[in-house]
């Protein structure tokens, strides 16, 4: 079976990085937030809980974030249900990825000016790939 797909479309290669960074900012507030949280109060908690909270944060924030953009073109309920219709592959793969540089980089849940960049570029670059093909092979924008 020959496989057609198409790898070289700039225009969707800079609409699926449009949306990644969509992706990106909304999962790194809820992230960063939730790791700046337990580093400047000092609560001694386990690196994996406080990254799965960070996790789920992000995918918290994300679902916000992209549900008011939404409200400027639908109803609240509809952008509601568009935003949870995003892609969790997406938005888990790039959320793992971000906790994993911190964690290999850092040694925990700790954010420093020099680990925040490589954790966006990361987060960016892990997911972006599947959104780009999502968006090709299905006109389906992740976010």
């Amino acid at each position: 079976m020959k496989n057609n797909f198409e790898w070289t479309c700039k225009h969707t290669w800079k609409r699926s990085a449009y949306n990644t960074l969509w992706c990106l900012i909304g999962c790194s507030i809820g992230d960063f937030g939730t790791i700046i949280f337990f580093q400047l109060l000092n609560i001694v908690w386990s690196t994996f809980y406080i990254m799965v909270l960070a996790t789920i944060n992000g995918l918290i924030t994300s679902i916000i974030l992209e549900t008011s953009i939404l409200l400027k073109q639908m109803n609240f309920t509809q952008s509601l249900r568009t935003a949870l219709g995003m892609s969790f592959i997406s938005m888990v793969s790039m959320e793992i990825a971000m906790n994993m540089v911190d964690w290999w980089l850092t040694g925990g849940a700790k954010l420093t000016w020099w680990v925040i960049p490589i954790m966006l570029i990361v987060g960016f670059v892990t997911p972006w790939p599947y959104n780009y093909w999502r968006l090709k092979k299905f006109n389906i924008a992740c976010h």
